[in-house]
């Protein structure tokens, strides 16, 4: 294992380090994060109070997010930029065009009233989704590689979402607190409504998910465009809700469930077909050494691929966990890319220049947790390989 760098392969870059636009992008949007931060602070000296309020619930959603992860996970600097986009660059631009917006369009053409109510329901949705899914639009130019279903694309969509959403609420307890309406506050955007953004936004993502994997064509951007639609009409829906009393915060409740268990099901749906492919698509690399039918049965199944990694962490300890790990994913990226070449996605060259370092990795990794396996028997001890591996 040590001649292969598996992080760079399974993430299909010659090296693991984050590229230099990938570095530029994070620093921009950091840049833009802070700006935004001294704005918000400027509103007050209740900033501490909104700022350590907007980081609390955010471990949760961070962990619940990457929970959807795990069978085939992004590369951490993609992960990390998306989240950086939507707290830094998209917040700093939706506060000075939204406010300008109002300020200078909506205020004196309806008056103060109907013209905030204009901003939020039409203008903030437009906006605020078009900045946070300006990004994934450029994965999609740039980063169609890492786009392979749409569990990716919620993925992204939710962390640019989680980071919009943390920033703003740091306005929102800020202004709040002086007001004494702080506890409502938080109730209402830490604790009922925390996922807002990230559901829209992954509607955009979906979409371009749905774009990344289709033929080359005229209509290729159709999907990404018509999630972009759902997130504003989503997010407008939920923006203006409250003009309709009780029945209507209901409804925008009501919906959004709906659509938080949909991308559930999208999720799950989109797991068990993953884990399918390997089936179809390994069996013929059992000539090169790096895949038995043993091992395929192994892959394919959800519980034995769990069963694998307990394994390999007591027959040989982290390196070996790793190992199996790497093994897995290696796999799933394998069969991703045989179907992204079956739908025309890739070219024959490239499809080759990333095809030979994953099955390297998988036989690299397996003869690891081979060894792992030999030197169990030779103590006599140790936890026994499940039945069907290494066989």
């Amino acid at each position: 294992m040590s001649a292969l760098d598996p992080r760079a392969i399974l993430a299909g870059r010659s090296t693991a380090r984050p590229s230099v636009g990938t570095i530029l992008l994070i620093a921009i949007s950091s840049v833009c994060l802070l700006v935004a931060l001294f704005v918000i602070a400027l509103e007050g000296p209740t900033f501490a109070v909104g700022l350590l309020l907007a980081l609390l619930p955010l471990p949760l959603l961070l962990s619940g997010i990457l929970a959807l992860d795990r069978l085939e996970p992004e590369p951490p600097d993609a992960l990390l930029l998306a989240f950086l986009w939507g707290a830094g660059v998209a917040v700093l631009v939706a506060m000075f065009v939204n406010t300008l917006g109002y300020a200078l369009l909506l205020e004196p053409l309806f008056g103060p009233d109907l013209g905030q109510y204009l901003s939020a329901t039409l203008g903030a949705p437009v906006v605020e989704e078009t900045l946070k899914g300006a990004v994934l639009f450029g994965m999609l130019w740039l980063r169609r590689h890492e786009l392979n279903g749409p569990t990716d694309g919620i993925i992204y969509g939710s962390m640019v979402g989680l980071g919009f959403a943390t920033v703003e609420n740091v306005s929102y307890y800020t202004a709040t607190a002086q007001l004494g309406e702080l506890e409502a506050t938080f109730l209402a955007r830490g604790i009922l409504t925390p996922l807002l953004h990230p559901l829209c936004t992954s509607l955009t993502g979906v979409g371009i998910a749905a774009a990344a994997t289709r033929r080359p064509g005229p209509g290729r951007l159709v999907p990404a465009f018509v999630g972009l639609a759902g997130a504003m009409a989503l997010h407008a829906l939920w923006n203006g809700s409250t003009a309709f009393g009780f029945a209507g915060v209901v409804f925008a409740y009501g919906v959004g469930f709906v659509v938080l268990v949909a991308l559930l099901v999208v999720v799950r749906r989109d797991r068990t077909r993953t884990v399918a492919m390997v089936g179809r698509y390994l069996p013929p690399y059992a000539a090169t050494g790096a895949v038995t039918a043993q091992d395929v049965r192994m892959l394919a199944s959800m519980p034995a691929r769990r069963a694998a990694r307990v394994w390999a962490r007591g027959a040989g300890g982290t390196a070996t966990a790793r190992a199996m790990t790497d093994y897995q994913q290696a796999a799933v990226e394998l069969a991703l890319l045989h179907q992204r070449a079956d739908r025309g996605g890739i070219e024959r060259a490239e499809f080759e220049m990333r095809r030979q370092p994953l099955v390297a990795l998988m036989y690299a990794a397996r003869q690891a947790f081979l060894g792992a396996e030999a030197a169990r028997r030779l103590r006599g001890s140790g936890p026994a390989a499940p039945p069907g591996l290494l066989r």
